[in-house]
């Protein structure tokens, strides 16, 4: 049995990535729940073929040996001879997470590999949920870093950090006008901000679509950050940068990714749920929303079908400054 024989399993569909385990594990993992489940199966009946057998003639008494045709099983296709019908199986990641990072994580099994080369020309925006915990630094900007420093917060206040997210959003937004290359006095512009299209054309640094805070209780705060082309250690970085800007220290104890395009937190499969029958479900109820977004994202002039092999490494682009942003857009 060849892999194009198998239809429902040709797409895009969103898994839920708990922290601590790395991507390549889970890819692995479910590369061979897959696996299972296909050699699973009940085998196909043997076919039959003819075979003269040596032996008494029936019904006669007499001991000579005659050669009778007999229709036998074929065991050439027989799984304990050949071994399973499928040993090797590809499954595709898309925008990759960091082993400490947590949420929805795309795949692609077949044909929908080719569909991650798409995601990424259309530069979709994805969703983070980042928990901020204020009056610590740390060397790689997370809570179980290296602790270099320990600085008071009783002056932070929700309007103060509101306000900082709102410089932020608004320098990046700068940014990404810069980086899409358009001229804004056009029509073409104006309709394309309209339908939240302004996308960056090439390669760009982090950009931030929109930010908010979600909860404020110090020393913890929680953000909600909308963006592309980033890593989650530059969301840890951005909380740190926001830390500074509010006159103290922040560190980051938590990153959570809930939307990756049209995939959400409700469309991701849990652990229990990676198996063969809920992976093909998952793939074709994302099929048509999947196609949808992907026309509305792409220019019209971009042929799909005729898009490089996805061959792209999925780590960010260079790191920069959140805040610098600004900086850049004026230049």
């Amino acid at each position: 049995m060849g892999f194009a024989s198998l239809p429902r399993l040709q797409g895009l569909f969103a898994v839920y990535k708990p922290p601590g385990l790395k991507w390549k594990h889970l890819r692995d993992t479910v590369e061979l729940q897959l696996l299972k489940g296909l050699n699973s199966g009940k085998p196909p009946t043997p076919e039959q073929r003819v075979r003269f057998l040596l032996g008494p003639e029936e019904g006669s008494e007499e001991k000579e040996l005659t050669l009778t045709a007999t229709s036998v099983p074929s065991l050439t296709n027989h799984p304990l001879v050949c071994g399973p019908a499928f040993t090797h199986f590809k499954v595709g990641v898309g925008h990759r997470l960091d082993a400490q990072a947590s949420g929805v994580l795309v795949l692609a099994v077949g044909r929908g590999c080719r569909l991650l080369t798409d995601m990424y020309n259309a530069h979709l925006t994805k969703d983070y949920t980042v928990r901020g915990l204020l009056g610590k630094a740390t060397d790689d900007f997370c809570e179980d870093g290296r602790l270099v420093e320990k600085t008071t917060y009783d002056h932070v206040t929700r309007e103060k950090l509101d306000r900082i997210l709102a410089v932020i959003q608004g320098s990046h937004q700068k940014a990404l006008v810069m980086y899409s290359n358009l001229d804004l006095k056009t029509q073409e512009a104006y309709e394309m901000a309209v339908r939240g299209l302004i996308r960056p054309m090439n390669k760009s640094p982090m950009l931030i679509t929109g930010i908010r805070c979600l909860h404020f209780a110090p020393p913890e705060f929680l953000i909600e950050v909308r963006c592309m082309h980033e890593t989650q250690k530059e969301l840890r970085k951005l909380v740190h940068e926001i830390g500074l800007e509010l006159k103290t220290t922040a560190v980051c104890s938590q990153v959570r990714r809930t939307r990756d395009g049209i995939f959400t937190l409700d469309s991701a499969l849990l652990r229990t749920q990676w198996d063969l029958h809920s992976i093909q479900d998952a793939i074709q109820t994302a099929a048509p929303w999947v196609a949808a977004e992907l026309e509305k994202s792409l220019s019209p002039g971009l042929d799909t079908k005729q898009l490089p092999s996805p061959g792209w490494s999925w780590d960010s682009q260079v790191p920069s400054s959140a805040l610098g942003l600004e900086r850049d857009a004026r230049q």
